[in-house]
């Protein structure tokens, strides 16, 4: 048992952790795509004005609620207020179920990584590739392995040497990389001959720009208005690491001293320019060799269209392809640390276990869920229609039964006790009891007790395909 539990030793160590949480998939494979779709620039300028209200309250409800508690999200709602347990059970269910399927894209990346590394990434551009690695039956269990003992060792290290330290390397590297490969996305041209004109046309990296930046009004209704507002609210929860139980662990970590509004703001500024690059990053490098019609979301993006495109840039599209993937692993390991982590620290508080211990049991958690999540590509393979649509195997059932049912819940009980119950004040104080300034206290009551709730019912009601915008 942990009897002085760790701190951050810095304000730094903290934000370079957070933001690592929050850059994760969810900022590279999705924001580009909901921008793409949802009118360039206006899904952009929505994202941004939800980030800096609803993600702003939620994300400092809960650093506030682990930094008052000392607790994980387990056993953290509980001690703020007899009763809710089931609120901190919910929270910690919510990363149990993500880390595995997690850790599966996680070794999905490290293949594309060893690809390009070894020279092959031409191979990774046919059409068959990606279907043909994730339905193999060895391959993508041992990758997905590797990766989760890499994660497991990471936390099992502990919150100084294991995640603080990991952070501060791997956040500014990522950031570089980020930074670089925008910058050459921008600089791209391509010219190719249309097939029904022949004419040639030629297309450029700022061009790409114009698509992402540059807002679309074209059709746009109430209706679609509101769908872009959905989309970038439902972004938030993966860009910011929300309703997950992830902050409230970190928060719990935050030293007493520390300035929570402060962290919270850099939080913001890092996770919102790592998103609005990644869309830099990639819409411009796919409208320039694939065309704005070949945008897409998730693996398809990744590891379908993007493949292509590094091989239509001949010899520096490996360079370009080791760096994204590089990147993108980065994200993948830091983020899933966080999820880890948010389970480890709830069974080191409910259970009173080591460290080593709560690793252990949560890495074999995930080994057996992992590997079901992997055979679910071949040997366990099954349609499932779910509510909002989609087929769905085993990965996309754990992806929407966490993200699209559970997260809005969490969220909304979240605001629920803040607001109505334990009163805003609780958390205002916690937040201010070293005569810290809360410029945006106003902001933060009026939006966990009246906005946030009224904005997450509309979330969770579209999420489980109860309500449909059009």
């Amino acid at each position: 048992m942990e009897k002085n539990r760790n701190t951050f030793k810095g304000s730094i160590g903290f934000v370079l952790a957070a933001a690592g949480s929050a850059v994760g998939l969810g900022n590279i494979w999705r924001f580009p795509y909901l921008a793409s779709k949802d009118g360039g620039g206006i899904f952009v300028f929505v994202y941004l004005i939800l980030a800096v209200t609803f993600g702003f309250a939620l994300l400092t409800a809960e650093v506030a609620i682990g930094r008052k508690t000392k607790q994980g999200p387990l056993t953290a709602y509980s001690k703020l207020k007899s009763g809710w347990k089931p609120l901190g059970v919910l929270s910690c269910l919510v990363p149990l179920i993500i880390m595995p399927y997690y850790c599966v894209i996680g070794g999905w990346v490290l293949k594309y990584l060893l690809v390009f590394i070894t020279g092959e990434g031409s191979l990774a551009a046919a059409d068959s590739y990606f279907s043909s690695f994730i339905t193999a039956q060895w391959e993508p269990i041992l990758l997905f392995m590797i990766f989760l003992f890499a994660v497991s060792l990471i936390v099992f290290n502990g919150v100084n040497k294991g995640i603080e330290a990991t952070s501060k390397i791997i956040m500014p590297v990522l950031l570089i990389l980020v930074i670089a490969i925008s910058i050459f996305s921008l600089t791209l041209k391509h010219s190719a001959i249309n097939s029904e004109t022949n004419e040639v046309i030629t297309r450029t990296g700022l061009q790409g720009l114009k698509i992402y930046l540059v807002p679309n009004f074209d059709g746009m209704t109430i209706g679609k208005f509101l769908t872009v507002v959905v989309d970038a609210m439902g972004q938030l929860f993966y860009s910011l690491s929300i309703a997950m139980g992830i902050m409230v662990a970190y928060g719990s970590y935050v030293h007493d001293d520390a300035n929570i509004v402060k962290s919270v703001n850099q939080i913001e500024i890092f996770d919102s320019a790592v998103a609005v690059l990644a869309g830099i990053m990639i819409i411009p490098a796919v409208v320039v060799f694939m065309g704005e019609e070949n945008m897409a979301a998730g693996p398809s993006l990744m590891f379908v269209i993007l493949p292509k495109v590094f091989a239509a840039m001949g010899k520096v599209g490996v360079i370009i392809g080791i760096m994204f993937f590089a990147l993108v692993l980065f994200a993948a390991i830091t983020s899933a640390v966080s999820v880890m982590e948010a389970i480890v620290s709830s069974i080191i508080d409910q259970f009173h276990l080591s460290r080593p211990k709560a690793v252990l049991i949560e890495a074999g958690i995930a080994l057996i869920a992992g590997i079901f999540v992997c055979l679910g590509y071949n040997k366990l393979y099954f349609e499932l229609k779910l509510p909002n649509g989609s087929v769905a195997q085993i990965l996309d059932i754990m992806d929407y039964i966490s993200n699209n049912f559970m997260m809005p819940i969490v969220a909304i009980l979240t605001c629920v006790l803040v607001g109505w119950v334990i009163k805003t004040e609780s958390i205002t104080d916690e937040i201010t009891k070293n005569g810290e300034k809360f410029g945006r206290k106003w902001l933060f009551n009026i939006m966990i007790k009246y906005v946030a709730p009224v904005l997450l019912f509309v979330l969770f009601l579209q999420s489980v395909g109860i309500l449909r915008l059009k």
